[in-house]
């Protein structure tokens, strides 16, 4: 078949596709019965509310509990809370950039900057995705390591289910199997009510917000990798590239933006129970700073008996497994958009087989990294949280650029507000990683200055 025919073929069933998305959801809006509306809100909200729980992945959960059991709970509680309107900010402006031009962020910065940036952005993302995906795997087969399931066993097991999901529903589905999924990232929540923290303790760290053992070089890693777990390259990516296949527009911002916070407080609360449930029981142990995972899951087990044991290792699952559904979509997203191939999950594989190929390629090579013998894979996955945190500031310039561009925005760019705010981020980014950089090259005369 000639190309422009085959390009002809895939655009006409996705637009086919997206055309009965969008008249179910003007026929909704055109009728004003109250549950009608909620309806309305259930079917438009689903990019906000995954980007921001699969930011709460297995390399995350693996990071706050590594934090709380090292720091205990004085600086990261307040810390965390912070970082929820940061992800926010960040967030919203990929919904109205997606909701304004129908375009990916890849396919936006290969048009607007060209091929040199726009292959930048795509190798930056495509390594950072695959160093985020080989943690998703850490936890899955940690995880299900507790539950007496083998590393290669549980590897073959996540890699068919997400290429299931990936290849067998089209978008609408995909998005409410995906979001089912999602929700069991809450059982976080009672894990850390089961444990009866000490609450005086936990508003204290809120009306105390101390560094234990001083701002160190060891310190400000651990705030790097707290950093990468929260705002990453792949955020921007898939967010813009949903809310595009979604086929939201510019009337459903405001959906977004709601879609987007409720995300983001479901994920600030999580962090803050998996960092309340080992800063309160596991902190001040002998040597719990340096604990792995697998340490730190006997540990709970020991507290919590065995039940709460599993319960953990099933969250730790579900958060790989979530995270790496999004992120090997985010992947086919922006090789989709960076070379013109079909890029939409409404299209069939066969139909669409050089879109959905990245991701899988992608899944497939993170699954064997984690089950090469002797891997460090605790140290792995800090520093892949540390990575995503030196990409981010090019990545954000990026988005702000194009945030900023009345030819591309029209009435929805930034407010001022949104600029100085966005622009903060980056300084911060940018800062952490070059005080970072330093302790790296000079840690003496590091230590020394603090």
């Amino acid at each position: 078949m000639p190309k422009w025919l085959d390009t002809a073929a895939t655009a006409w069933v996705e637009a086919e596709i997206r055309a009965r998305d969008r008249a179910r959801i003007a026929a909704l809006k055109a009728d004003p019965r109250g549950w009608r509306r909620w309806w309305l809100l259930f079917l438009l909200v689903g990019p906000g509310i995954l980007v921001m729980v699969a930011d709460n992945d297995a390399g995350g959960v693996i990071t706050y509990a590594q934090t709380g059991a090292g720091y205990g709970l004085g600086f990261y509680l307040p810390f965390l809370v912070l970082l929820g309107p940061v992800a926010y900010i960040v967030q919203e402006m990929t919904v109205r950039l997606g909701a304004v031009t129908r375009r990916g962020h890849a396919e936006m910065i290969w048009g607007r900057y060209g091929p040199f940036w726009g292959a930048f952005s795509l190798i930056d993302l495509v390594v950072a995705n695959f160093l985020t995906l080989v943690t998703e795997f850490i936890g899955i087969t940690l995880g299900m390591q507790v539950l007496g399931v083998p590393p290669v066993a549980s590897a073959l097991a996540a890699v068919a289910l997400i290429a299931a999901v990936l290849l067998g529903l089209r978008y609408y589905t995909w998005e409410r199997v995906s979001l089912g999924i999602a929700a069991g990232n809450l059982v976080f929540i009672p894990l850390a009510l089961m444990a009866k923290p000490h609450w005086g303790a936990v508003g204290a760290a809120f009306l105390h917000w101390q560094v234990r053992g001083g701002f160190t070089p060891a310190f400000l890693y651990v705030l790097l990798a707290n950093l990468g777990t929260t705002i990453a390259p792949w955020m921007l990516f898939f967010q813009q590239s949903s809310v595009v296949d979604k086929g939201l527009t510019e009337r459903e911002i405001r959906h977004g933006q709601v879609d987007t916070a409720i995300g983001a407080a479901v994920m600030v609360a999580v962090a803050l129970a998996i960092v309340i449930l080992t800063g309160s029981w596991l902190y001040g142990q002998p040597g719990s700073g340096q604990w792995d995972m697998q340490r730190i899951l006997v540990a709970l087990g020991a507290h919590l008996g065995r039940w709460g044991e599993d319960l953990f290792a099933l969250g730790l699952v579900e958060a790989g497994t979530i995270a790496a559904i999004a992120i090997s979509a985010s992947t086919s997203w922006a090789c989709g958009e960076a070379f013109g191939w079909p890029k939409s999950i409404n299209l069939p594989p066969k139909v669409a087989w050089r879109f959905y190929l990245p991701g899988l390629i992608s899944l497939v090579a993170a699954a064997l990294v984690v089950l090469v013998p002797g891997m460090p894979l605790g140290f792995l996955n800090l520093t892949v949280q540390v990575i995503a945190t030196i990409f981010m500031p090019a990545a954000m310039l990026f988005l702000l650029l194009l945030l900023n561009d009345p030819e591309v925005m029209g009435e929805h760019v930034n407010r001022r507000w949104q600029n100085w705010a966005a622009g903060g981020i980056v300084l911060f980014l940018v800062a952490m990683n070059g005080l970072y950089g330093l302790s790296v090259v000079f840690p003496h005369a590091f230590a020394h200055w603090l």
